[in-house]
């Protein structure tokens, strides 16, 4: 098995930014969707690293969390948080879309 080290580091990014807005603002909304989406996609790392090509978690957490933060940036304009995780999660989702494609190979050990 092989840590898929790019999405633990996502799901740490995603639950730690959930953690910051409840410290600094006192945001429980904030707080609860950073431990939710962040438990699941820690949960989706999991499963890419036990398998490469089991990726649906991952790619459907990161395609609503995207949708929803970036959403939230347009309304708000401000770059930190919203825009931030939107950016990353399009990013995952382009990395883990170019899997579902077949346009790369994945191997399991």
């Amino acid at each position: 098995m092989v840590a898929d080290l790019i999405s633990y580091a996502y799901a740490a990014s995603v639950t730690l930014g959930g953690v910051v807005g409840y410290v600094k603002a006192g945001s429980v909304p904030s707080l609860g969707a950073g431990l939710l989406f962040g438990s699941l996609l820690t949960y989706g790392a999991y499963q890419l690293s036990e398998n490469p090509n089991n990726y649906y978690l991952t790619l459907g957490t990161s395609t609503a969390l995207g949708g929803l933060m970036g959403m939230r940036y347009i309304k708000s304009g401000k770059f930190m948080p919203p825009g931030f995780i939107a950016v990353l999660s399009l990013a995952m989702v382009l990395r883990l879309g170019v899997r579902a494609a077949g346009l790369t190979a994945t191997k399991q050990e």
